[in-house]
């Protein structure tokens, strides 16, 4: 302050502010004064200007910083390495700050999947953060995305494995909301693998995250005509499931399956393949697989206003049986070194496959590999029932929650 007083004493002195208006210019003794003030003032402009040039060179250098600041430090930082990191090529690695949520205080994660609440002893499986090779996963920040969830709707689509990410959501989300009561399911239905709708509001929100159970995402029917007797139903490949007329308006849409897709679920069970009104008793589950990612795929391209819904598509995530028959279940203490082929899967194979030729905007979650070393992971005996191990399903907390966080990475990138 003492600085602008002076300056302006030096203004007013300069232009005669208090001068009598009878001074005579032409006296030799006020053109001195006169010359005397004019270099006093050139040398104070002199001593500002550096000053100034200070002042202006730090704000246009401080702006841009404080702008990212105010957006949310590291998103920027993320968005660049995005194009040039593969998000699932990388390691898990220890860290104590995980688990993220206690599945005891979250009311929508099934008592199935609490293994801690189950008599599981053993916390380590709780402990381990995926890290990409090239970049990091921001950490999950709750109050941020609340914000940005804030008017949506989130839909998931899919198998039991859909329903434990949408819980791990639920749960992750609830951290942040001080408020339970202010979180419902909207039916007041219990969590239950048997209810093919669920949809938990965050009124403090106001968005929903929603559930549709579609294990096959295309139609099945029972029980059709003039068929041999060994069927009892059919998946009608070209035609999606007749509930799909829900998934539409939704702002952030996740598919999955794949774990139907097996001989137990279908021919063992009657269920066969059927394209039009033809059933096809020989065709192979990869090339019904295909045909119906076809048909997912033509009713994505027909149905999704691209100006509002980000389509996501959860590949396969492989399970950790000891034999085929699924009867022996070995739930190890660590993740292990060697995924030998669980790596890989021709149903995720066929998704980037279907995806790619897409014209709408689609985000592939190709969990495949960073689950397939998680062998530690696993509901296995700890599921309420013992005498029926589940080495398919995953504990809460646990790995769904890091597909969640890639997810909302992804979403955060976009924003």
């Amino acid at each position: 302050m003492s600085t602008f007083n002076r300056s302006k004493s030096i203004n007013q002195r300069t232009l005669g502010v208090g001068t009598p208006r009878t001074a005579s210019f032409g006296s030799p003794r006020v053109k001195l004064a006169s010359v005397s003030q004019w270099f006093r003032w050139l040398f104070v402009i002199g001593a500002l200007f550096p000053f100034s040039i200070a002042i202006a060179g730090g704000y246009f250098y401080l702006l841009p910083s404080l702008t990212q600041a105010f957006q949310g430090f590291g998103t920027s930082k993320f968005n660049d390495s995005m194009d040039e990191c593969n998000l699932f090529d990388g390691n898990w690695v220890s860290d104590e700050r995980y688990p993220l949520y206690n599945a005891s205080e979250c009311p929508f994660a099934e008592q199935g999947f609490n293994c801690l609440g189950n008599g599981r002893r053993d916390e380590d499986y709780l402990r381990w953060r995926w890290k990409p090779k090239r970049c990091d996963i921001p950490r999950f920040n709750v109050h941020e995305i609340l914000e940005r969830l804030r008017n949506k709707r989130v839909v998931f689509v899919g198998d039991s494995m859909s329903r434990t990410q949408w819980e791990s959501l639920i749960c992750l989300l609830m951290t942040g909301v001080e408020d339970k009561n202010s979180v419902y399911e909207v039916n007041n239905h219990n969590i239950t693998k048997r209810i093919r709708f669920l949809s938990v509001r965050f009124n403090s929100f106001n968005f929903t995250v929603e559930f549709f159970r579609s294990v096959f995402l295309v139609q099945h029917v029972w029980m059709p005509r003039h068929v041999p007797r060994r069927v009892r139903s059919t998946l009608k490949l070209d035609k999606l499931d007749d509930i799909s007329n829900q998934w539409v308006n939704s702002d952030i849409l996740i598919f999955n399956t794949g774990h139907w897709w097996v001989p137990e679920k279908l021919f063992e069970t009657g269920c066969y393949f059927q394209v039009a009104n033809t059933v096809r008793l020989g065709m192979s589950i990869p090339v019904a697989f295909r045909i119906a990612l076809d048909t997912w795929a033509s009713w994505v391209e027909k149905m999704i206003d691209t100006n509002r819904t980000h389509v996501f598509f959860r590949s396969y995530e492989p399970s950790h049986w000891s034999e085929q028959s699924r009867r022996l279940c070995n739930v190890t203490n660590l993740p292990i070194s060697e995924v030998g082929g669980k790596n890989g899967s021709v149903f995720s194979d066929t998704i980037l496959e279907v995806v790619k030729n897409l014209t709408v905007p689609t985000t592939v979650l190709h969990v495949t590999s960073m689950s397939a070393f998680r062998s530690d992971a696993h509901v296995g005996k700890w599921n309420g029932n013992p005498s029926i191990p589940d080495c398919s399903h995953w504990c809460l907390p646990g790995v769904p929650d890091m597909w969640n966080e890639i997810l909302l990475s992804y979403l955060l990138s976009q924003s």
